[in-house]
């Protein structure tokens, strides 16, 4: 080999070992980047599971700092603490801060089908709908669904099957509906004002006062344990069952689309983790807490707990139907979701029947 050709093979080598020193640099500059970032919050501070607790938002922030070693800190707001409850939405798509929590039902207004991704009214129960958002292709048309408003979503908890609600007379029959004042979020509204229900849309932490002043006839809130710590039951003793209007309901997660594209990979996939974390053990402290309290709620606090009357739950199904289908043929972005639902739903319903339901019906 000649000299010239041994200095020039010699200058490359020297050259690709730079070259792969600068890459490994640059690597390692990047995965040592840090994330300041802002969540804001829709509930009340202090709120059990939606803002403290297990599986909440606050916790979701300390599993993402630890899982990152500190490279992506997140600093949350309850309601009121940096905006008020139900400006999170907007907060997010405009960059003011990262994160929201809340739950997508809230935005009906700028988004109608988004209400599909919280609760449907005689839709499927959690593990329905987990199934449906994280193997049936609906995390996807959510996220198809929000980046116009550059957002991105993600489930990030789940209460479960929830109460029908609080109400200070007791219901009779469908009649007993028309004219109450009711707090309740969602397609449910839509479903109860056809029925004649006046429906406002409260945050949690308005509700308790104007139920005891009688600004409002009847709440729904969640299930036993988070309505007996807001004291719903010293402002109405008629505490009924069901679910219909909430077999299920999700707890949103948004980050804005750009704060979202500036994380590195691995950073992306923690947050991804801890948000299917806090989904399982949100439940999971739901299930466990809420046996207790309606059992202290019926014995100790005189609250009479019992299912809706036939007839209304019914009549519920029959305006359900007639209110779903009616947004769909209202909107093309809600009929692609609400048909995506409906057909998700139908091949759920026939696996659980079987399992599911088969096994609840031996009793146990």
């Amino acid at each position: 080999m000649s000299l010239n050709r041994r200095k020039f093979l010699g200058a490359g080598a020297v050259a690709a070992g730079a070259g792969l020193t600068l890459g490994a640099s640059g690597i390692a500059a990047a995965s040592e980047k840090t994330f300041n970032w802002k969540m804001t919050n829709a509930y009340a501070p202090g709120s059990p599971f939606y803002v403290q607790g297990p599986g909440s938002p606050t916790d979701f922030c300390k599993r993402v700092e630890a899982m990152s070693n500190g490279r992506l800190k997140i600093q949350h707001f309850a309601a009121g603490e940096l905006i008020p409850a139900l400006e999170g939405f907007d907060a997010v798509s405009s960059g003011m801060v990262e994160m929201n929590a809340a739950n997508a039902f809230f935005w009906a207004g700028k988004i109608p089908a988004a209400q599909f991704f919280t609760a449907v009214p005689f839709g499927m129960n959690t593990q329905g709908m987990n199934a449906w958002l994280y193997n049936g292709g609906a995390l996807q048309l959510w996220e198809e669904l929000y980046e116009p408003h550059g957002l991105v979503p993600m489930p990030m908890g789940n209460t479960g099957t929830q109460m029908t609600g609080w109400f200070r007379q007791p219901l009779e029959n469908v009649d007993s509906l028309k004219g109450l004042k009711m707090r309740v979020p969602g397609l449910a509204g839509k479903v109860y004002s056809e029925l004649g229900v006046a429906v406002r849309l409260l945050p949690g932490g308005e509700i308790f006062p104007a139920l005891e002043r009688g600004v409002i006839d009847a709440a729904e809130f969640v299930g036993p344990y988070q309505d007996r710590r807001m004291g719903l039951h010293k402002a109405a003793k008629n505490y009924y069952t069901t679910g219909w209007h909430e077999p299920t309901n999700v707890t949103e997660l948004i980050i804005n689309k750009k704060a979202w594209d500036s994380l590195p990979a691995d950073l992306q996939a923690i947050v991804r983790i801890c948000a299917q974390a806090c989904n399982a053990e949100s439940l999971a402290w739901s299930d466990a807490v809420n046996a207790d309290a309606l059992e202290d709620l019926v014995t100790n606090e005189g609250v009479i707990a019992k299912p809706l009357p036939t007839d209304i739950i019914t009549r519920l199904r029959e305006v359900t139907n007639d209110t779903l289908a009616g947004m769909a043929a209202a909107d093309p972005a809600t009929r692609k979701v609400h048909d995506h639902f409906m057909a998700f739903r139908k091949k759920y319903s026939t696996w659980s029947a079987t399992g599911e339901k088969g096994f609840m019906d031996l009793g146990v």
